[in-house]
C-alpha cells in the first residue's frame, strides 16, 4: 500500500530555514507527480507546492512563491521541500500527497513552528 512518511519538521526562527523530505514506497514513485500541502491550526488543508513526476514543472502557491522549493530524487523515492525566510504564517502541519493537488493519498505529515 501507499506509505508516505514525512521528515525535517520542528521549530525555526522568523527569517530561518528547513527542509523536509518524504519517503515513499508501495507505489512507482518515479510514475507520479507528488504535492505538498499544509494544514494550519483552525484553517483548511492549503496546496502549497507540486511538482511533476520527472521534475519539468512545479507549481507553487503565491504565499511560498521564492522562498520554498520543491524536489525530488527519484532514485531515492523521496519528496523535498526546502522552506527559507521562513515566516510565523508557516506555521502548520505539513503533508506529503501522491499527486498533483490535495486529492491522494496523504502521508501523517511533520510539523513545522515558526516562533522567536
Amino acid at each position: 500500500q501507499v506509505q508516505l512518511v514525512e521528515s525535517g519538521g520542528g521549530l525555526a526562527q522568523p527569517g530561518g530555514s528547513l527542509r523536509l523530505s518524504c519517503a515513499a514506497s508501495g507505489f512507482t514513485f518515479s510514475n507520479y507527480a507528488m504535492s505538498w500541502a499544509r494544514q494550519a491550526p483552525g484553517k483548511g488543508l492549503e496546496w502549497i507546492s507540486g511538482i511533476y513526476s520527472d521534475g519539468s514543472d512545479t507549481y507553487y502557491r503565491d504565499s511560498v512563491k521564492g522562498r520554498f522549493t520543491i524536489s525530488r530524487d527519484n532514485a531515492k523515492n523521496t519528496l523535498y521541500l526546502q522552506m527559507n525566510s521562513l515566516k510565523p504564517e508557516d506555521t502548520a502541519l505539513y503533508l506529503c500527497v501522491q499527486g498533483w493537488g490535495t486529492a491522494g493519498t496523504w502521508g501523517q505529515g511533520t510539523q513545522v513552528t515558526v516562533s522567536s
